[in-house]
């Protein structure tokens, strides 16, 4: 009989129903599992939680030259006609796991509600795939989205990089990478409870949160132990964005992080720094929803809420 979980009244209700039903199914940590076998367990449940997938009028799976081969990219668009802005999409999965099937009901929604051109970046994974694999694929993507907007159908003045999760991570740091080449200018940045410090799980989030609310401080451990090569590079800013020395110069950032999450705190604290560097941030801290919530849409109205906000950002990114 799986061991009882005493969580927060605050929870919201649909919360507490799902993470009951999670409990009843008696899945094994994540810990506990290699990462393959971690990876064939949940791409199908994350497809599941995003919902019955929106219908667009375009929709197209594309490859784009990457530094070690071609790169997955899935393009999403409600109507053709004109120059659109964009949102390149980097999916969570804490680097291990995660696909263009896992956050396809995701990028559809943004896509559907906002009149943005979506595109999803299928980036290498760990551990077969070390940091900085998934950063080097993304900031490739973004290059070649950036040269081939006019074709693509997007206004090359109005692109914005986002993601959740460890998305969110990748987003901040292409933001930061194009800053510092001079190219692409991106417009704007969405950061979905991003990842932002690996280099320690002592905040106040991670401690009240270490267990019993979907991601746990063990799960975060296993991810960065696969993520990266050696310890030292826990505090490299292209792994931990929060400790680079210079924030100032990146786009306007939404940055969404839900109350009962570990990795809340760090994401406040992202943008808190972002504000301190000139940068206009916008915060906005779901109550009663839990790490992973706007993937979990098809069953999580915050889920649903939290996507129409992203494409109302998404909608208004501007040079």
């Amino acid at each position: 009989m799986p061991e009882l979980i005493t969580r927060s009244e605050r929870l919201h209700p649909e919360v507490r129903e799902l993470l009951e039903k999670m409990d009843s199914e008696g899945a094994p940590p994540l810990e506990s599992q290699d990462p393959v076998e971690a990876r064939n367990a949940r791409v199908k449940p994350m497809a599941e939680l995003g919902g019955k997938p929106d219908v667009l009028g375009r929709v197209e799976d594309l490859s784009v030259p990457g530094p070690a081969g071609d790169v997955p990219v899935r393009l999403y668009a409600n109507e053709a006609g004109g120059l659109r802005p964009a949102l390149i999409y980097f999916h969570g999965g804490g680097f291990v796991f995660g696909n263009l099937d896992t956050h396809d009901a995701v990028c559809r929604a943004i896509a559907k509600a906002s009149g943005a051109v979506v595109i999803s970046v299928d980036y290498r994974l760990a551990p077969e795939h070390k940091f900085p694999a998934a950063v080097d694929d993304s900031y490739a993507a973004t290059l070649w989205v950036a040269a081939n907007a006019e074709k693509l159908g997007i206004d090359a003045r109005r692109i914005a990089v986002g993601g959740d999760s460890a998305g969110g991570n990748l987003a901040t740091v292409i933001a930061m990478r194009c800053r510092d080449a001079g190219r692409p200018a991106l417009a704007a940045q969405l950061l979905i409870y991003p990842v932002t410090d690996v280099s320690t799980f002592e905040t106040g989030s991670h401690r009240e949160f270490a267990e019993g609310y979907f991601l746990s401080r063990a799960a975060m451990q296993w991810f960065t132990g696969h993520y990266l090569a050696s310890a030292d590079q826990k505090s490299h800013p292209e792994a931990s964005p929060l400790l680079a020395s210079n924030l100032s110069g990146l786009p306007p950032a939404l940055v969404i992080t839900a109350e009962f999450d570990p990795l809340r705190d760090e994401g406040e604290a992202y943008a808190e720094r972002l504000k301190q560097a000139g940068v206009p941030v916008t915060v906005r801290r779901y109550p009663g929803m839990i790490h992973g919530f706007v993937s979990m849409q098809g069953v999580l109205a915050g889920g649903r809420e939290a996507i129409q906000e992203a494409a109302q950002f998404a909608q208004s990114v501007h040079a």
